[in-house]
């Protein structure tokens, strides 16, 4: 930060000793200020990480067609931004990345789907795309949508440009039985927030990435009884580092390391497994209008 500025959250500000944005000039602390270039995603998903190294946590993961402003690149082959959806900062693998191009026209909207390479389910599948991962489609042919890049994606696991999940909650709960990974955020694997992102997103609302965030920034509070009966669907009930989402007001569905996978358990039971090891419940927030 810049002497006497304010303090800057450094998973979303694109800011290092050596170098940041040019937007932030004048406000952080930097050897240089720099524009940045707009990129998209063109692999199925892309690992962002805190340093450009394979053996350090992985942060988040980018999907295909999320757009990122890259503000430096290395000769190892790794490439820094911020990505524009959430605003995460880190360093992404350069060979993921391609020039942007025009507006996307389509969302996965099934879980998973393949790429093939023409017109046919039996060719072996090019690529494996996971929900959320955004495409250019440039016709329809039978029953499948064929992108810019001709590859062919069954059609029914797509939505359109006005793509808009009616029920957030619903989302969250088909991904019972993935995988938890810390910092995924596919359906391969992911953790409690990438679930909580992933399904309100799909509803049309703009969600932070990490779970602090989203008990700042989402909803409004609400003061849960002692029995939970006050709860509501879609509820998100936080503690220090997980969020979960209330299904009615005696279960929830989460991404959590008990289970290692999306799980629906009892609310009860989930807030004394979690208060047994000493971390309660430090709010829960109610989020309106989104058709739960």
């Amino acid at each position: 930060m810049a002497d006497g500025g304010p303090l800057y959250d450094p998973r979303v500000t694109p800011a290092r000793p050596d170098l940041a944005a040019k937007h932030l000039e004048g406000k952080v602390a930097a050897a240089r200020f720099v524009e940045g270039e707009l990129r998209e995603i063109a692999a199925p998903q892309a690992p962002l990480r805190r340093e450009p190294r394979l053996d350090v946590m992985l942060d988040t993961e980018a999907l295909k067609g999320e757009h990122v402003m890259i503000y430096d690149a290395n000769e190892e082959g790794w490439s820094w931004g911020q990505l524009v959806n959430d605003g995460h900062v880190g360093w992404l693998p350069t060979d993921a990345l391609r020039p942007a191009g025009t507006e996307q026209t389509d969302t996965v909207s099934a879980l998973r789907t393949f790429v093939f390479p023409g017109p046919s389910i039996k060719l072996m599948p090019v690529e494996t795309l996971s929900f959320g991962c955004k495409l250019r489609i440039a016709r329809i042919q039978a029953e499948f949508a064929v992108t810019a890049d001709n590859g062919f994606v069954p059609l029914i696991h797509l939505g359109g440009a006005a793509y808009r999940e009616k029920d957030f909650v619903a989302v969250a709960e088909r991904f019972v039985g993935t995988p938890y990974l810390w910092g995924g955020k596919t359906s391969l694997g992911l953790d409690c927030s990438a679930l909580v992102q992933l399904a309100l997103t799909s509803a049309g609302m703009a969600c932070p990435r990490d779970s602090d965030m989203q008990e700042q920034a989402l909803g409004s509070p609400v003061a849960p009884d002692s029995g939970f009966s006050n709860l509501e669907r879609g509820d998100l009930l936080f503690w220090p580092g997980h969020v979960a989402v209330a299904r009615d007001d005696a279960t929830l569905v989460h991404a959590n390391a008990y289970h290692m996978a999306v799980a629906v358990e009892p609310i009860a039971e989930a807030v004394d497994r979690i208060r047994a090891a000493g971390i309660e419940i430090s709010s829960v927030r109610r989020i309106e209008g989104l058709g739960q």
